[in-house]
């Protein structure tokens, strides 16, 4: 279980001072599939890089089963079982896709085990698995072979931050099937930072912060309606 404690996060301001994004988000998340929410700006993105080890708050504790983690590198938080997808995936040049699904496992995978990874988020593997991760691959592509790396690692707990950026309707369809496949095959839990309503109808468990604070969390049944309903500044996308 992933555990956070009034976790507080300023910024400098470009005026001097300090830009206050995260203030005092507690939150206990044991769920398989947990999505977070809410305006841009409210600091998702922020609070998800603080799960992950990318930047520490300035206050509060983070805390995975019980160990508290927040003066945790990236690194160690990784081997611990934490996995964080970017919202842009890096391209790798001289890289192949079977060489990063490899170094996700942690050990040198023959053609037809990084063949069943790929084959899992939908890729026909026989076209990717030596494919260099470089700017041949469309965005929607480089998205499933990193939710790939990630099935190989087989994490507690798997972060991915807006994963429909900068894709085509057709790969974030793709993208809905995957997490919904990893949703009822894989263990641990998912956490998804995502403003798409279909991302957000298949959560067992929905957050929303507002202006750095957890303005609602519940089901989908009770957070849904003030997402879209009165919530000031919420823009939310449904894609058909």
């Amino acid at each position: 279980m992933l555990e956070l404690q009034h976790i507080c996060f300023s910024a400098p301001a470009e005026s001097g001072g300090k830009t206050e994004i995260l203030n005092d988000i507690n939150l206990k998340i044991s769920e398989r599939f947990v999505a977070i929410t809410g305006p841009n700006g409210s600091g998702k993105s922020t609070l998800a890089k603080i799960i992950a080890g990318i930047i520490t708050p300035t206050s509060g504790r983070v805390l995975l089963d019980g160990e508290d983690i927040t003066d945790l590198s990236i690194t160690e938080r990784a081997k611990r079982g934490i996995s964080f997808a970017f919202q842009q995936p890096v391209r790798f040049k001289g890289l192949t896709v079977k060489d990063l699904i490899s170094l996700a496992a942690g050990e040198k995978l023959s053609v037809s085990a990084a063949c069943s990874y790929l084959s899992e988020v939908g890729l026909c593997a026989k076209e990717y698995v030596n494919r260099e991760i470089n700017a041949s691959l469309s965005g929607g592509e480089l998205k499933r072979i990193e939710i790939a790396e990630i099935l190989a690692r087989a994490t507690k707990l798997s972060i991915f931050d807006e994963p429909e950026a900068g894709i085509d309707l057709w790969s974030f369809q793709n993208l809905i099937k995957v997490f919904e496949k990893m949703h009822e095959k894989r263990g641990g839990s998912i956490l998804i930072i995502s403003h798409q309503e279909r991302i957000l109808n298949i959560a067992d468990k929905l957050i929303m912060i507002a202006n750095g604070r957890v303005a609602a969390e519940g089901t989908k049944e009770e957070v849904l309606p003030l997402l879209f309903g009165t919530t000031a500044g919420c823009r939310f996308t449904e894609v058909n």
